[in-house]
Formats: C-alpha cells, sequence, structure tokens
C-alpha cells in the first residue's frame, strides 16, 4: 500500500532541528520523501509544515507565504547569533529605556523594511550556509534584503534580570516570507543603543495552516494521518475547477487559454488535484503539474 500524498502541520517541540521532524515524520510515514516548508531554529516551536510524498512538490510555493510569530526580546544584551544560543558581545542593560520608547520603536518595523539577515542563518554564501561558516569563525556580511512586516503588536514590557536592569518584549508579528525575526530583535535593541537578542520564538501561522490545526509529534506517533494534497491545495492557494477538455490539457501540462490572478490550484470535475498553473504570457501557464 502506497503512502498517501499530503502535508502534515507539526507542532515542533524545541530542541529539535526540522531536519530532526523530517527524520522522525519519514519514519512514522514510512518513506524518504518527506520535507519541510521553512526552517525553524531549534530553539524555536511551533507550526513546520511537512510534505509527504507528492506533497513534498508543494512546499516550494508554500516557502512563499506569509508566516507570523510570537516572540519574546530581551533587551540590554547583543549576542553573535541575535538569540539567547549565543556569546553575549555587549551587556549594556536597559535601565535608561522605558515600555513608550520601546513601543515607539518597534512600530517602526512595520510596513516594508530593509532587513540585514541574522549571520546564523540557513541562507547560502558562496555554497555554504551562513551559520556553517560563522561556526568555522569566517566573518559573515551578508546584503540586506526587502521584507514586510505586516502587523506587529506588543502585549508587555516588563524588567528582568538580577537588578531589574533589562527589559523583556512580549509581541507577535505576521510578516513576509524571509523576515528574520532575530534580526528585529537586534534592530530593535540596536535603535535603543542598548543591545537587544530572542528569548523564545513560536510560529503560530504558515499562510492558512495554524497552531489550531498542528500535532505534537507524539499524537502523530499515536495516530498518523496527512492532509491530502487536494486539501492542502485548496487551502493553500485559489482554486479553479475545470471542466474535462480543459483537465485534459493539464494533465499534458498544456497552456490555457484563461486569466489568473495568480498562482492557483487546478482540479478535476471529480475533484482531484492536478496542478498549480500561473498567469504567464497573457495565458495560464503550468508552474508545476502534480499528476
Amino acid at each position: 500500500m502506497s503512502t498517501a500524498s499530503g502535508l502534515v502541520v507539526v507542532d515542533k517541540p524545541g530542541g529539535l532541528t526540522s531536519h530532526d521532524v523530517v527524520a522522525r515524520v519519514r519514519r512514522l510515514a514510512g518513506t524518504r520523501k518527506v520535507g519541510h516548508a521553512g526552517t525553524l531554529d531549534p530553539m524555536a516551536t511551533g507550526v513546520l509544515v511537512v510534505g509527504v510524498e507528492r506533497a513534498t512538490r508543494l512546499l516550494g510555493h508554500l516557502l512563499l507565504t506569509e508566516k507570523a510569530y510570537d516572540a519574546t526580546v530581551r533587551l540590554g544584551v547583543a549576542t553573535t547569533t541575535d538569540d539567547a544560543e549565543g556569546e553575549v558581545t555587549a551587556a549594556a542593560g536597559a535601565a535608561g529605556v522605558d515600555g513608550a520608547a520601546v513601543r515607539e520603536v518597534l512600530a517602526g518595523f512595520v510596513g516594508e523594511i530593509d532587513q540585514v539577515p541574522t549571520a546564523v542563518s540557513a541562507i547560502k554564501v558562496d555554497g555554504r550556509r551562513a551559520y556553517e561558516r560563522v561556526r568555522a569563525g569566517e566573518e559573515v556580511d551578508l546584503p540586506s534584503r526587502r521584507v514586510t512586516v505586516h502587523e506587529l503588536t506588543v502585549h508587555d514590557v516588563r524588567r528582568a534580570g538580577e537588578h531589574g536592569e533589562l527589559l523583556d518584549v512580549d509581541l507577535s508579528l505576521r510578516c513576509s516570507s524571509g523576515t528574520y525575526v532575530r534580526a528585529i530583535a537586534r534592530d530593535a535593541g540596536a535603535a535603543l543603543g542598548v543591545g537587544g537578542h530572542l528569548t523564545a520564538l513560536r510560529r503560530t501561522a504558515v499562510g492558512p495552516f495554524t497552531l489550531g490545526q498542528a500535532r505534537t509529534l507524539e499524537e502523530l506517533a499515536d495516530t498518523f494521518s496527512v492532509l491530502p494534497i487536494a486539501e492542502a491545495a485548496r487551502a493553500s492557494f485559489p482554486a479553479v475547477d475545470l471542466d474535462e477538455a480543459a483537465a485534459t490539457h493539464v494533465r499534458h501540462g498544456r497552456a490555457l487559454d484563461r486569466e489568473l490572478d495568480g498562482l492557483t490550484a487546478l482540479f478535476a470535475p471529480d475533484g482531484e488535484f492536478l496542478a498549480l498553473y500561473e498567469p504567464r504570457d497573457g495565458v495560464a501557464r503550468a508552474a508545476a503539474v502534480f499528476v
């Protein structure tokens, strides 16, 4: 019996890499054809979308969708990794910073911003991950990139540290793919002149997939199932149901004389998921065919 194709929304625990989660799902699904849509650091928890069998081909398109996070930023200390796992590089404290100043600075990160990714990101530099180069003692200078923070809400600002010399900030944000929350912590600390780093990160959504749908590895070990690929595609992209003639063209990857607003999931009359198509050169052309 072949393994079903679909998505698994995992609530990743802290301490595991995204690759660790993929390895667990491979064993549970009984197939090597498993991948994930966007890395979560070992310290981070929350939504990790995993594809099984043919659904792995959806993952590259899901990578482009927006994401949401809950995070805690500590102000007054900077680290090499912009999170709590790095070595402290400066500890100025934040005794002179108040909540109003924190909220004002963080409000400035909403909208389109130029962001320099953290040096220990998974971005490749001349074929090697940036974090591999940093761990090997190399200096890594990553160019800034344009990202969008759609929404950033500060929930709490409170004193921390042995003598109240630090500030912990709880916040939530919704952002474009490629946005580094660690970099926001770093840059907010720099803007306040005290340094900052991330102490907790929980991803609450990847596109339409949320914590409400996520299952722990323990739950998956008890009862393993996938969200079928057709349901996953309908949830993730605009959908169009075709007649049989158009479906035949799509099965062969042919262009369709049809207007699409963007990347769209196409379905046969019986509900079978056929392909992702996109507008190109005035017609709808195949981005990926799944049959």
